[in-house]
């Protein structure tokens, strides 16, 4: 059974850019026919959470990758659908081809 990924979008307090970043790789993921879980967080907990990558913005992608056990994929500009869309493609990508 393929699993699906899990996705983890993160801000400065879990509720404003993440929530905007979650709905616009909710659409992509729609648009592509890609089934996946999502949810957002903060930059304090979000290593805590379980997941299989988490997005954020640039401004805070060392941050968080100095705890982060998954991969963290940083996104220049967060209105940038075009953006998001290549580099959640790519994660997708490379998630499939690893077999999970």
């Amino acid at each position: 059974m393929k699993r699906v990924p899990k996705i983890q979008t993160v801000c400065g307090f879990g509720c404003g850019s993440s929530l905007m970043l979650r709905m616009s790789i909710e659409e992509i993921a729609k648009k592509h026919g890609v089934e996946i879980e999502s949810f957002c967080g903060d930059v304090s907990t979000c290593s805590a959470n379980t997941c299989d990558v988490i997005f954020c913005s640039v401004d805070l992608s060392d941050r968080v990758r100095q705890h982060a056990k998954v991969p963290v994929v940083a996104i220049n500009r967060l209105m940038d659908k075009q953006e998001v869309e290549e580099k959640f493609l790519k994660f997708i990508d490379g998630f499939e081809r690893k077999g999970e």
